[in-house]
């Protein structure tokens, strides 16, 4: 695996691999990887024949009261499961590498579509992060491929809207939600979670998947499903932040003759914000 940390450097070795002929895939991460961080390179792997890896924590899109300070930052062992899953490439830039001019001066990619609702409700400014820096990371890559995991689905939603927005030249590809045994869905934030809490934290799947079931059964009081969803929730000790039945393509709540729905929840831990999702089509 080759490590850069410049762009200049990065471009120079990727111009190379095309004009011999190779395709670019490009999982961009910001470190602290799991399994899932591995199944997207894997998936890159499969479609690609390079794979580009980055590792940046964006300062960008956390809000004020947000983690960046204690967001896990484990690069060595990153190094580690990159080499051993048979990476090509890792760039691993600095924040002076990304943002040359100071973020305050930063040129900044505002998507408005579907960035004012769920996380974006709770996360004000995270999305317009996001794309700025994912718009940056496709400009530097240029990658034919970019896999995100339909774990963030509205982060995979706004991406691709920006990409089609901007005409940037890159495929995005969705890659499956990787989970716990009990299906908790994997996140480098897990970690926040204390032993008594992980008990418990499935609730959070466990009541999309009830109401994805309800859905499917034929019931349509989406409101209700939402509040029900909520109690159970809460009656397991955790604070949501939202739980939405929202159509799929656009994250417009569900109407009752919507073919692809998407069942969105989002809830607080003691330390972490956790975050799922399931869909469906009629």
């Amino acid at each position: 695996m080759q490590v850069f940390h410049h762009v200049a450097s990065l471009r120079e070795a990727l111009a190379k691999a095309r004009r011999d002929g190779k395709t670019v895939g490009f999982v961009p991460t910001m470190g602290n990887l799991h399994d899932a961080h591995i199944e997207l390179v894997k998936t890159a792997q499969q479609l690609c024949d390079l794979v580009v890896v980055s590792i940046f924590v964006n300062r960008l899109q956390f809000g004020l009261n947000e983690d960046w300070d204690t967001y896990p930052r484990t690069m060595e062992q990153d190094m580690a499961k990159l080499r051993a899953a048979n990476c090509d490439f890792l760039f691993h830039p600095d924040e002076s590498e990304i943002y040359p001019n100071g973020m305050d001066q930063q040129t900044r990619v505002v998507c408005p579509a579907m960035t004012d609702v769920l996380c974006g409700a709770s996360r004000p400014g995270h999305f317009e992060g996001v794309t700025t820096v994912v718009s940056k990371l496709f400009n530097i890559v240029q990658p034919d491929k970019a896999v995100f995991g339909i774990k963030d689905f509205q982060q995979l939603a706004v991406i691709r809207r920006m990409a089609e927005d901007l005409c940037i030249p890159v495929e995005i590809i969705a890659a499956p939600v990787h989970r716990e045994a009990d299906g908790l869905a994997m996140s480098s934030r897990n970690s926040y979670i204390t032993p008594q809490e992980r008990a418990k934290v499935a609730v959070l799947n466990q009541s999309l998947n009830w109401v994805k079931e309800a859905i499917e059964g034929g019931r349509r009081d989406f409101a209700a499903l939402e509040d029900e969803a909520k109690k159970r929730i809460e009656k397991a000790g955790f604070r949501v932040d939202y739980f939405s039945i929202r159509n799929s393509k656009d994250l417009q709540p569900a109407a009752d003759d919507d073919c692809q729905i998407t069942i969105l929840g989002a809830m607080y831990t003691s330390a972490a914000r956790l975050i799922d999702n399931v869909s469906l089509e009629l």
